[in-house]
């Protein structure tokens, strides 16, 4: 009996290992990319399949827990697989808080600016902080990543932050990028990278109905499957989380990026903006080192709550346990 008790502990922490390390591989031989909707069943968990794609000979699955918004990446072979569209597949888990968070995204695309999931749960004594990585010649702002180690480090390690990453960003910082993965090796930071788009294009001439992804010639699926390759390329998981840039969108591309199976996130507390962050806000702040008035207010905020962060009454979120947390117990 010992010996079999043994062996499952062994076994788990296989597997456990296997995804983990699955989850952080750079898959630098990507092929036959696309979005797939299906339900991969492994008791006593459920998976959505989002993405299929093959990488050196290999055919893997992006999926995500419904429940918790967890994606991961992994070989089919584990799994049961029914192949359904995503409106099945939106029918079948319309109870989870995955289908909810992508219906109130939906309700809320009327607005041009700021579409999207605003806030998690008010009681939340903290915010989750989101920092955009738009395409910049300037260095990371590494204020932002140091300030934080100091002031949770008794408190809260890693410390969670969900980055908004665009493909241009990568491909322009290797060096940036690969202190960010360092960091998070080090159990310094937990990353929920965020698709920001590829491009980040912009017009400083045109109105915003006609600006950044509402470009008419604007090609949607490259600007969010290239991203996704490159977050794959360079060793990062994709999240189920998608930023508009310059927080820009109308109704149709809210639904255009649902369809990918997304939820849109915004924000209430744009502190380059002067908006205050209240219990649960998701706060955007720019990491590129285009704002760095946004950085400093975020450094202002973290020493105003130095002594709330010590008594743990003051903490950053996790996005996706945000999210999750939001949509759990509501219809």
């Amino acid at each position: 009996m010992k010996f079999l008790f043994t062996c499952f502990i062994a076994l788990t922490l296989l597997v456990l290992t296997t995804i983990k390390v699955s989850a952080q591989a750079n898959y630098l031989h990507i092929q036959n990319y696309k979005v797939y909707y299906g339900w991969a069943k492994h008791y006593p968990q459920d998976w959505i399949i989002l993405r299929q794609f093959s990488n050196a000979g290999k055919t893997y699955l992006l999926l995500v827990n419904p429940q918790t918004l967890e994606t991961k990446i992994d070989e089919p072979s584990f799994y049961q697989i029914q192949s359904l569209t995503l409106n099945q597949v939106r029918d079948v888990f319309k109870k989870t808080p995955y289908e909810k968070a992508l219906r109130q995204a939906e309700n809320q695309s009327v607005m041009v600016q700021d579409a999207g999931i605003e806030r998690g749960l008010p009681k939340e004594t903290g915010i989750s902080l989101t920092a955009d990585l738009c395409p910049s010649h300037r260095p990371l702002d590494k204020r932002i990543f140091t300030d934080m180690f100091q002031a949770f480090q008794q408190v809260e390690r890693p410390v969670p932050i969900a980055l908004s990453v665009t493909g241009i960003w990568m491909r322009q910082h290797p060096q940036d990028l690969a202190w960010l993965k360092q960091q998070q090796q080090k159990q310094e930071i937990y990353v929920t990278w965020v698709n920001h788009s590829f491009n980040h294009r912009v017009s400083k001439n045109l109105p915003l109905k006609e600006n950044f992804l509402l470009e008419p010639s604007t090609n949607i699926s490259y600007e969010v499957l290239e991203t996704e390759k490159a977050m794959l390329k360079n060793g990062l998981l994709p999240s189920v989380f998608f930023r508009f840039p310059g927080l820009v969108s109308d109704q149709q591309l809210v639904y255009k990026i649902t369809d990918f199976g997304l939820i849109p996130i915004g924000t209430d507390a744009w502190l380059a903006k002067g908006q205050q962050p209240q219990s649960g806000s998701i706060v955007l702040i720019h990491g590129n080192g285009n704002e760095p008035v946004g950085v400093q207010d975020f450094i202002q905020l973290l020493r105003s709550k130095t002594q709330a962060i010590a008594k743990k009454q003051w903490l950053l979120y996790d996005l996706r346990e945000t999210v999750d947390a939001e949509f759990e117990g509501s219809k």
